[in-house]
């Protein structure tokens, strides 16, 4: 009969409280079913055993076969050590503990055959091994040990209290003995056919203990595959449940002012991909579920005017829509956008933010809640409980991960039954959303992270961009740049110069951007010369007033923190320089980048750093130089920062993956989301009984925050 995985790791033979308490604190093991999945880290070829006479010096880990013929304690500067003679029939070597020293001087054998594993040292002219891995010759040619030699995750703690390598393989040795090694098969017969993958018995089996590398192999494949197919059936089916439970506004209808703009007022030729995404955004709103989709696009690709397009249809069903935006900055441009196109089309439009006065504010109210205002646009300040709409339709998030679950949920709850339709007893039905990402989200992320989502992306700038020139310049070459900044100033181009703005360190940045705008000031004097700084430290109202001047083109440099990195449309910007460059990530650079090449002109980004340099600001800079794609530069920052940093802590809880890697694993990713999508499409219920299984597993899962606790 197997052991339930469910209990305790204290009633594991070898285990016992102390070492369960151990491994509970230290690997977060706290049932069988934890240990089965504390998968290896790596294997060492544990098929050859060296003589004394033929050790090298070299880092390889090596074993030999020997007695040990005695031992002392050795008083050092700290401590003492513990020095045991090991040899064999070619000669002796030293092993040397340097804690843990009565524990392990009271299980030593002398003169009895023992196995010894570990890297060795060359020091006053003889081998010695630190701390090596121990195990008697009989027990070692018993045991149910494979040619690899499974390395499992540990930590300091554990080998200082005698939990080492060994001792783990040993008690999961233990653990399939007690389970017999027979384990549910959590996938389905025709998966495991199609995707030729071996069974969950053999994989648990081969990844612990691998006959031989092709195993081995295979073992990883399933066990990866079995994780991501997981995380993407709970995405695919929370999206299903979203459609088929949640329903949308009915948009039935294509009307007149999408029409009129799109005929008489549209300012360019739409792309080929704004085209495909403004019809997957119509085919969502005649759905009659919520739309709940994500757009992205690359910095100036166009979603601006797809995301008004989409409000047209929203105001041609006779609804409300609204734009929120992270930043006052950035409200206020869309707002500027927006209003040039809304005056041609004769539809109210107003700009809520935090520094909107007391008296506009009782207007905005008054003529949401009769449906007069149309469009709103504004910052965190529309989420406030006061702002009641009269049927919001569509709701559009801009750089939706600044934003939390909570604010969005606020969204949701200003749908169209709020006001008349309540007082009947009805529920709210929420508006559709769609949420849009300057930042390119690497396509192995945006499956997972956000996976229950639909996802649109424009990839294509507008004809007529050409494509910014970006060079990497150290400081030693400053006189050059400001000599070109000169040039560009001359053809009536504007300048930004951006510093660091890292938060533990403000009074460091603020003193970085006061003596940059010094040198600056002294080699572009007034009145021929006239710059804007804005900075985090100043008031809302004097940041606006430097903004403004640039914008008019009263300044020619605007020296700037990092506010500027989204928002600021200034077409007449063609250079944009970064200093200290090597302290920005790669999305952020990036972004910043995408704050010229606004115009037609050709735009420049200038990487300023100093010369000490990481192999990780390397790339990054080298990145930048060699592409403007902002795709691959997210695919680069994914495989430097790893997904967690990448998406932020909130985002990143899905990742914690076991086995599998988000980056390394991107095409087994792939295979696993079609195989779910396919399973659900034939069968959404998973009811057949061929998918009994899958369910089981399913079901065993929403018990259980971490995926691996029911994957077994």
């Amino acid at each position: 009969m197997t052991s339930n995985l469910q209990t305790p790791i204290d009633y594991l033979k070898g285990v016992g409280p102390n070492r369960a308490e151990l491994l509970r604190k230290e690997l977060g093991i706290h049932t069988y079913q934890d240990l089965i999945n504390l998968f290896p880290n790596r294997y060492l070829d544990r098929t050859k055993y060296f003589k004394i006479n033929e050790l090298q010096r070299n880092d390889a880990d090596i074993q030999v076969i020997g007695k040990i013929i005695k031992f002392e304690e050795i008083a050092q500067a700290r401590g003492k050590r513990l020095v045991a003679t090991f040899q064999d029939e070619t000669g002796s070597m030293e092993l040397v503990w340097f804690r843990g020293q009565k524990w392990i001087r009271e299980s030593l054998k002398l003169q009895t055959p023992y196995v010894i594993f570990g890297k060795t040292n060359w020091f006053n002219g003889k081998f010695s091994m630190p701390h090596p891995d121990l195990e008697l010759l009989e027990e070692h040619q018993g045991s149910l040990r494979s040619a690899m030699q499974p390395i499992y995750p540990s930590t300091e703690k554990l080998n200082n209290r005698g939990i080492t390598n060994r001792v783990v393989n040993k008690i999961m040795q233990q653990l399939f003995v007690e389970t017999s090694g027979r384990f549910v098969e959590t996938l389905s017969p025709e998966l495991l056919e199609s995707q030729k993958l071996i069974s969950k018995s053999d994989a648990l089996f081969n990844i612990h203990f691998p006959k031989n590398q092709e195993l081995l192999a295979r073992s990883q494949y399933r066990l990866k595959f079995e994780e991501l197919f997981y995380i993407q059936l709970q995405l695919i089916l929370k999206n299903l449940i979203h459609k088929s439970k949640i329903k949308g506004l009915p948009f039935d209808k294509v009307g007149n002012y999408f029409n009129s703009f799109y005929t008489d007022h549209l300012p360019f030729e739409l792309t080929n991909a704004q085209k495909r995404v403004l019809k997957e955004i119509r085919q969502d709103l005649g759905s009659k579920a919520q739309m709940n989709r994500l757009l992205q696009g690359d910095v100036g690709s166009g979603k601006t005017i797809v995301a008004f397009m989409s409000m047209l249809m929203a105001l041609d069903n006779g609804f409300q829509a609204c734009l929120v935006a992270p930043t006052e900055i950035l409200s206020v441009q869309h707002y500027n956008g927006l209003l040039e196109w809304c005056n041609k089309l004769n539809i109210s439009i107003k700009l809520l933010t935090g520094s909107s006065k007391t008296s506009s504010r009782r207007e905005i109210h008054e003529t949401l809640e009769n449906g007069e205002l149309q469009i709103l646009v504004g910052t965190h300040a529309i989420l406030e409980d006061k702002v009641k709409f009269k049927n919001l339709g569509l709701a559009i998030i801009d750089e939706q991960h600044r934003f939390g679950v909570e604010q969005r949920s606020k969204l949701w709850h200003k749908g169209p039954s709020q006001s008349e339709q309540n007082t009947q007893g009805k529920n709210t039905i929420p508006p559709h959303i769609l949420v849009m990402t300057a930042t390119p989200i690497p396509r192995t992320l945006a499956m997972s992270v956000y996976g229950d989502l639909d996802i649109s992306v424009i990839d294509e700038l507008p004809p007529g961009r050409q494509a910014i020139k970006t060079v990497h310049r150290y400081d030693k070459n400053r006189l050059d740049v400001f000599r070109f900044i000169r040039d560009e100033i001359e053809k009536g181009r504007q300048i930004y110069v951006v510093y660091p703005l890292i938060q533990e360190s403000e009074k460091m940045d603020y003193k970085d951007l006061m003596d940059g705008y010094e040198s600056i000031s002294r080699d572009f004097p007034q009145p021929k010369y006239q710059i804007s700084i804005v900075h985090g430290q100043m008031k809302a109202v004097d940041k606006d007033f430097e903004m403004q001047r640039f914008i008019k083109g009263e300044t020619q440099i605007m020296v700037a923190t990092t506010v500027i990195e989204v928002g600021v449309n200034v077409p007449n910007a063609s250079v944009m320089i970064i200093e200290s460059a090597e302290r920005f990530g790669l999305s952020q650079l990036h972004q910043l980048r995408g704050r010229v090449g606004r115009g037609a002109e050709q735009s420049y980004c200038i990487l300023m750093t100093s010369h000490k340099l990481s192999s990780d600001s390397k790339t990054r800079l080298e990145t930048m130089t060699h592409t403007n794609d902002g795709f691959d530069i997210a695919e680069v920052d994914l495989k430097l920062r790893g997904p967690g940093d990448l998406m932020g802590k909130q985002q990143s809880g899905i990742l914690n993956l076991r086995i599998a890697d988000i980056i390394k694993d991107g095409d087994i990713l792939k295979t696993a989301r079609a195989c779910a999508k396919q399973i659900l499409e034939t069968d959404p219920t998973l009811s057949k009984p061929s998918h009994n299984a899958i369910l089981f597993t399913y079901k065993q899962m929403s018990k259980y925050r971490n995926i691996w606790n029911y994957i077994s």
